[in-house]
């Protein structure tokens, strides 16, 4: 079984870990906007490489993040698409050009995203990922793995997640709607532990291949 799916869900929402564990349980490819686009950035498109426009500090445009995805997909065996579509017109093209097995969509409430993200902290060595509450090092502000120092990101501020996720909201709303509309969304309760995320993935994913 090589499912195709596309988990959604807002910054905070447990997308990675969740994608991380799908990856290993399926043996299907993490395929993920971000590391698409560096892995291609130099691919030549009708409108530019991605590189053209990442060097210049600016938004990578639909049509050419729309190939580079595309791409991916392709030459994978399976997947599972965290960080696309973000808009409904991605959501659209990625309907043209493939089949998804499964839609998940990590459903955790606003005020509960901000405590996850405000409380995040990073290791400036190696990037391993805390949190003051829920995972926390066992020396306070010491990385476990390589003793770096553990700091805040600054798009982890309040002030910050709170426009990310207004940003994600508008944009996504009706990338929701539109897998809703078509039947295909399955939400699932995120605001549980990321075991019990995990049951309910799995059965999702079951249910729907």
């Amino acid at each position: 079984m090589d499912p195709n799916i596309l988990i959604l869900g807002a910054p905070g929402a447990g997308k990675g870990t969740q994608s991380r564990r799908i990856t290993e349980k399926y043996d299907v490819e993490h395929v993920t906007t971000g590391d698409a686009l560096r892995a291609n950035k130099h691919m030549e498109t009708e409108h530019g490489t991605p590189a053209s426009y990442m060097n210049e500090g600016e938004l990578v445009p639909d049509p050419v993040v729309n190939e580079i995805v595309k791409a991916a997909l392709e030459d994978a065996d399976g997947y599972v698409l965290d960080g696309y579509p973000r808009n409904l017109s991605q959501a659209e093209y990625l309907a043209d050009i493939t089949d998804l097995d499964a839609v998940l969509y990590l459903d955790v409430d606003k005020s509960v995203l901000v405590d996850r993200l405000t409380g995040r902290r990073v290791c400036d060595e190696c990037g391993a990922n805390y949190h003051v509450d829920f995972n926390q090092p066992e020396e306070s502000g010491v990385c476990d793995e390589c003793g770096g120092e553990l700091v805040q990101r600054e798009d982890d501020t309040e002030e910050t997640v709170r426009e990310r996720i207004r940003v994600y909201e508008e944009n996504t709303q009706p990338v929701i709607d539109f897998y809703d509309d078509e039947g295909e969304l399955v939400r699932i309760d995120g605001e549980q532990t990321p075991d019990e995320v995990w049951d309910d993935v799995q059965d999702a994913i079951e249910s729907s291949v």
